[in-house]
């Protein structure tokens, strides 16, 4: 565990990790007692919720510059760490995850997703096909997951009942967080829906929670690459097959908009990205127009250079 400390620990993690031949077997029993009895306890279900900037060159006067980061207790996050991992396993060993998903999978990481993406992208324009790259934005993802229907996602898609389920409702029910800025802290507020950024657990239950996205790309022929809530959909098509190929990309998100609703979740159209990739000779014989999208009153024009899991690729 990282030495980081929470306002609501009663002493600092570096402490609690001296002394872990005293304290490994009471933490050790209040792991055991918490999955006996299917029961987070409410005061490790109080988050403080702390303010960063997203980028260094935004602006901080601007409340939208920020992401908020749930700061939880040391014992809150251990637990959740001991539950990651059964339901991770459980997940890869009966093969529940998705295929093109690299986010918290043993093996997967940013840099698998992004080289399988460049690999399919390269591979394409070597065939003298000109594939089309769409990096689609979900608008505060984790800040709308919706409870009873991530309730009913782990038990129907990923057989999660009994006393495991329980345990899943009580973490998610009655949580509450407060907003903590420059030493002042706001009233407990009711957390009805979301999951906490900056927690243990809170990838792994919403790549579950998106598990069945997959299966909209698939119906429209289009591949994609997820890693967490970021989703890249690509396809590939001769020169002068570019109006089918915006066709088949338009539709396709089009159902993803109303997968996601829903969800409960957010597409954001003005900041989903396109780009078109091919040899310099086959791009300079197509007409720019051409290659725009159009979903419903956003028009996404293509990029000349994107950037995908802090690489950038240009056309």
């Amino acid at each position: 565990m990282p030495a980081k400390s929470c306002q609501r620990d009663p002493i600092p993690t570096w402490l609690v990790k001296q002394l872990k031949d005293v304290l490994a077997p009471i933490i050790t029993t209040l792991c055991n007692v918490s999955f006996q009895s299917a029961t987070l306890p409410a005061s490790h279900k109080q988050t403080v919720v702390l303010p960063r900037l997203k980028k260094p060159t935004l602006d901080p006067n601007n409340p939208s510059s920020y992401r908020p980061i749930s700061n939880l207790t040391f014992l809150s996050k251990l637990i959740e760490r001991l539950v990651a991992m059964r339901f991770v396993t459980h997940a890869e060993v009966n093969r529940l995850f998705p295929v093109y998903q690299s986010s918290y999978r043993r093996g997967h990481s940013t840099e698998t997703a992004v080289l399988c993406v460049h690999n399919d992208l390269v591979r394409a324009v070597d065939e003298k096909y000109i594939p089309a790259l769409v990096l689609l934005d979900l608008s505060a993802a984790f800040d709308t997951v919706d409870h009873l229907t991530l309730l009913t996602v782990l038990q129907r898609r990923f057989g999660v009942c009994g006393s495991a389920l329980q345990w899943f409702s009580s973490y998610l029910a009655d949580r509450t967080q407060v907003f903590s800025m420059n030493g002042t802290e706001t009233q407990p507020i009711p957390v009805q829906c979301s999951l906490p950024q900056g927690s243990v657990f809170g990838p792994v239950k919403f790549i579950s929670y998106t598990e069945d996205v997959g299966s909209v790309f698939n119906q429209h022929g289009v591949r994609h690459h997820q890693y967490a809530d970021d989703k890249q959909a690509y396809i590939d098509v001769p020169p002068q097959d570019i109006a089918t190929a915006r066709s088949i990309l338009t539709n396709c998100i089009h159902d993803i908009t109303k997968w996601c609703s829903s969800r409960r979740l957010q597409f954001n159209g003005a900041k989903t990205e396109l780009i078109w990739f091919g040899s310099r000779h086959t791009l300079q014989n197509v007409n720019r127009e051409d290659l725009k999208l159009q979903l419903g009153s956003t028009v996404i024009e293509p990029a000349r250079v994107v950037r995908d899991l802090s690489v950038l690729l240009d056309d």
